[in-house]
């Protein structure tokens, strides 16, 4: 199944683009995406993810054609 990923901040950055299609097994969580992009550390700083506009938590399951926003803590001064 392929879902949609939009990266932003340091994420877009790391994965060289803000769009990416990525193709995964069918029912997959969020985690396993994050295993396979090697984000799965951001988890411990802060990283919140929705899909399809809604928040979700890494152990939601994936569906054909979701769109997965990758939202980094932010921070400033």
């Amino acid at each position: 199944m392929d879902v949609q990923v939009l990266a932003f901040g340091p994420l877009a950055e790391k994965l060289g683009k803000r769009e990416h299609t990525i193709s995964l097994p069918p029912q997959c969580s969020v985690r396993f995406l994050l295993e396979e992009l090697e984000l799965e550390d951001w988890l411990q700083l802060g990283l919140a993810i929705a899909v399809n506009g809604q928040k979700v938590g890494e152990d939601h399951a994936l569906n054909e054609s979701d769109e997965v926003a990758l939202l980094p803590p932010v921070s400033g001064g």
